[in-house]
């Protein structure tokens, strides 16, 4: 099934980065999403370039993202993409509460957080809108869009999993970066695909990243 089949209004997928660890989710999210000739509405607050900084050695510009340095970023062990000279990503600030993104108005594909910090999870769970990323996940759930959070941190608090529990029964996935290893896991890249596979499988996005299950050689 092709792209155009599961998103035939080319809607966009808007993609946010908030200040939890797990930035090579998000570029490998990033890189996938501009493979399958996806658009993209990227938004990334302070805290994320932060964590992209220290985690990927990438300086990225709060007010200035440069979208070639996360696309062109080779995550270890992960199969180099041939990016399309056509990239259609579209970078909004995290502040910017006038963007497409936070009115309903504006029809998507879906949205997603990678990674969705405790603090960004908090703010979805309560409906404060502080940001246009806490405003676009607002705006999905009333909307009734999908909505991924990808959760990374553990051990988790009383609070985190009543947060989780809320964004859930509101219509949002809360999806933690919590990779298998069924799939003959042989890099790290391995377990970053796992994710972003699980990811574009909740945006009915077609995706070959990893072998599913039942799918692939016989264990007999």
């Amino acid at each position: 099934m092709t792209n155009e089949r599961k998103n035939p209004q080319n809607r966009s997928v808007v993609l946010a980065i908030s200040g939890a660890s797990g930035a090579v989710y998000s570029v490998r999210m990033l890189q996938q999403l501009v493979v399958s000739a996806i658009p993209v509405q990227l938004t990334i607050s302070d805290a994320g370039c932060q964590v992209i900084k220290q985690e990927l050695g990438l300086a990225i510009d709060v007010d200035n993202p440069s979208v070639d340095q996360l696309l062109e970023y080779q995550v270890p062990g992960c199969p180099a993409l041939k990016l399309p000279s056509l990239r259609q990503v579209q970078v909004y600030h995290y502040k910017d509460l006038m963007s497409p993104i936070a009115s309903g108005s504006h029809r998507t594909y879906g949205m997603v957080i990678c990674p969705c910090s405790g603090a960004t999870l908090g703010s979805i769970a309560t409906g404060i809108s502080g940001n246009l990323i806490h405003r676009g996940a607002e705006v999905h759930l009333k909307e009734r869009r999908k909505l991924v959070l990808v959760t990374r941190e553990t051990p988790l608090s009383p609070i985190a999993i009543d947060n989780m529990q809320r964004v859930t029964a509101a219509g949002a996935v809360v999806l933690p970066a919590s990779p298998g290893w069924y799939h003959g896991v042989q890099s790290l890249g391995d377990l970053v695909d796992f994710i972003v596979a699980r990811i574009l499988d909740q945006l009915e996005i077609d995706n070959q990243l990893i072998e599913r299950w039942g799918e692939g050689a016989s264990d007999a």
